[in-house]
């Protein structure tokens, strides 16, 4: 099956390109997704090796702040199942989990990041989902020729 590419979206103040680069083996699960077409894109259809542009939300201006790489099969998000925490859901079990997750690995960090208004006068990005109106969801697929644009802006190569 060929690659495919995906924007993830998280707010920095929760978890960050930062973050991810700071963590173990600079490698993170992507929990909490609490909404159904999200979770369907990482249980359905992601698959280790997929490109991931990290997106910063709820905050300014709004980035892409560079690039993870899918590097687990989808597995049932734990957090579903801790009482503690805020991504808890009573209805569902470990024997039918309703939430599910990938890992994701960094793979490169954009300097300076490619800002939301920047993507917005770039021809050949007028259809990318995160710049169509009212579009919120967290998981957003990206086509190869974005990926590749978006690289090209960054001055990285897009593997």
């Amino acid at each position: 099956m060929a690659r495919r590419y995906w924007l993830m979206k998280s707010e920095p103040d929760a978890f960050s390109m930062d973050d991810l680069i700071a963590s173990d083996q600079q490698t993170a699960p992507w929990d909490g997704v609490r909404n159904y077409q999200a979770r369907n894109f990482m249980r359905d259809e992601m698959k280790p090796g997929d490109g991931v542009f990290f997106y910063h939300s709820r905050t300014q201006p709004l980035v892409i702040a560079g690039t993870m790489e899918v590097s687990s099969k989808p597995y049932p998000d734990p957090t579903q199942f801790d009482p503690d925490s805020k991504y808890f859901d009573a209805k569902s079990s470990k024997e039918q989990p309703r939430w599910f997750l990938v890992d994701v690995t960094f793979t490169a960090k954009f300097e300076p990041p490619i800002t939301r208004d920047q993507l917005k006068q770039t021809p050949g990005l007028e259809d990318m989902m995160v710049l169509q109106k009212g579009s919120r969801l967290s998981i957003q697929p990206v086509t190869e020729q974005e990926w590749i644009i978006i690289h090209q802006l960054a001055g990285k190569d897009p593997k």
